[in-house]
């Protein structure tokens, strides 16, 4: 019964947290930075990593300056990093993650990219590719292998495209 209503309120945080997404897709980006930032207070900096691995990586799409969305990418990759590390009760989330990574390393790659840090910027496109071979050929695995090829063909062959402002995630 305990385990149940656990889950229970996994699943309630996790539906709060789409409900700000859809807010941002929307266009009420303000607003889905507040509710973002409520929802991160409320988990806390130490709280459940998958929580703080969704509720950072959506933070860094609200955010105006690009050195904010870096650090709100770089806090969710060191939670999801976490979720593998803490044992037999995270591993279903450790699954959830999995699939997480591609579009992770690649928001980490465009983030690079718009502060013109190429080789970062690289090393993360690269990560992103390789996570990318693992999802399936669904509107999600689509979508974050096309967002490659765009932040591929933005930063050419060489690594010499253009370096313009960081993409809308998929």
């Amino acid at each position: 019964m305990a385990e149940r209503q656990g889950q229970t309120a996994a699943d309630a945080v996790l539906t709060r947290i789409g409900q700000v997404v859809i807010l941002h897709h929307a266009g009420d980006r303000e607003e889905a930075r507040r509710r973002l930032l409520d929802l991160w207070a409320e988990v806390g900096e130490h709280g459940d990593p998958l929580y703080r691995c969704t509720l950072a990586h959506y933070l860094a799409d609200t955010q105006d300056d690009p050195a904010d969305e870096l650090a709100w990418d770089l806090r969710a990759l060191t939670a999801a990093e976490e979720i593998g590390e803490n044992g037999p009760a995270v591993r279903e989330g450790a699954l959830a993650v999995r699939a997480f990574y591609p579009s992770l390393h690649l928001s980490l790659a465009a983030d690079y990219a718009g502060l013109g840090q190429r080789d970062a910027a690289r090393t993360h496109l690269r990560r992103a590719r390789r996570a990318a071979a693992g999802l399936a050929d669904d509107r999600y695995g689509e979508g974050v292998r096309a967002a490659i090829r765009r932040l591929e063909s933005r930063l050419g062959e060489d690594g010499g495209g253009t370096w313009g402002p960081p993409r809308q995630r998929p």
